[in-house]
């Protein structure tokens, strides 16, 4: 009886201590998964106000073009904001998510992550355009109350399945992105608030169901390269989440230039 005894204690530690290394391996994983995010959203900052500087003047002599609040373009600005390569600018971006996405599982993890550099860069050069719609001091209060409100903690935190509620956000997301096309020729400013209104809605969602399914992806199992794979595509998902989350909250908070 008592060897029967000692055998459940020491079975009891075993597994005591495998989940605790379980655990440990977890935490690792999401800390990587939210640093990459934090370097990808960095590099996006820098690359659109970069951008934004060589785009504008304050030199009426080296002026390209003129925007309606007054804002002097350089020839730089003039092609990403006046002319057909905006559009350019604009969809290279999302070209560059499906590259990743379909070839992620056979790039090296230095090369997956430096795709994913590349495509934060390019998200910032195609979101340099905020800085000629909006304040500067309203674009940093916004991105802040995006980062406070950002629901990746309840994701992860949650027992909830929250499966169901997930299937549910991404039918509203696709019926966001038809009403969004829609609106592109409507131009209603109704329908653009309530696009914006239900976008917020739709991605603070998302953030924590995208959370605990990255959450549940992990395995202890995994060799650094598939281990690393998988944290760059997480970083990436939370990535969009958040960006998307801002965007439409900035149409909420944002004071617009004059």
């Amino acid at each position: 009886m008592a060897d029967f005894n000692n055998y459940q204690n020491r079975m009891a530690q075993t597994r005591g201590q495998t989940d605790a290394m379980i655990d440990e391996g977890l935490r690792s994983y999401m800390v990587k998964v939210y640093n990459l995010m934090a370097v990808g959203l960095a590099i996006t900052g820098i690359a659109a106000y970069f951008t934004f500087s060589m785009a504008t003047t304050t030199d009426p002599s080296a002026a390209a073009a003129q925007l309606g609040n007054g804002t002097m373009l350089t020839a730089l600005g003039a092609a990403l904001y006046g002319s057909p390569l905006r559009w350019v600018v604009m969809l290279a971006p999302l070209g560059m998510v499906f590259f990743l996405s379909f070839r992620v599982h056979k790039m090296s993890v230095a090369a997956a992550q430096t795709t994913f550099w590349v495509y934060a860069a390019m998200m910032g050069l195609s979101l340099s355009s905020i800085f000629v719609v909006y304040t500067g001091q309203s674009i940093v209060q916004t991105f802040f109350v995006t980062a406070a409100s950002f629901g990746a903690l309840y994701g992860y935190t949650t027992k909830k399945n929250l499966s169901g509620m997930g299937s549910f956000l991404i039918m509203g997301l696709f019926g966001l992105i038809i009403a969004s096309i829609v609106n592109i020729f409507l131009n209603s400013s109704a329908m653009g608030f309530a696009i914006s209104a239900i976008g917020v809605l739709i991605f603070a969602g998302l953030t924590a169901y995208d959370t605990q399914k990255i959450k549940e992806m992990y395995f202890d199992g995994d060799d650094v390269a598939v281990a690393g794979r998988k944290a760059i595509m997480g970083a990436l998902t939370l990535y969009l989440d958040f960006i998307n989350l801002f965007t439409f909250l900035l149409q909420f908070l944002g004071n617009r230039n004059d």
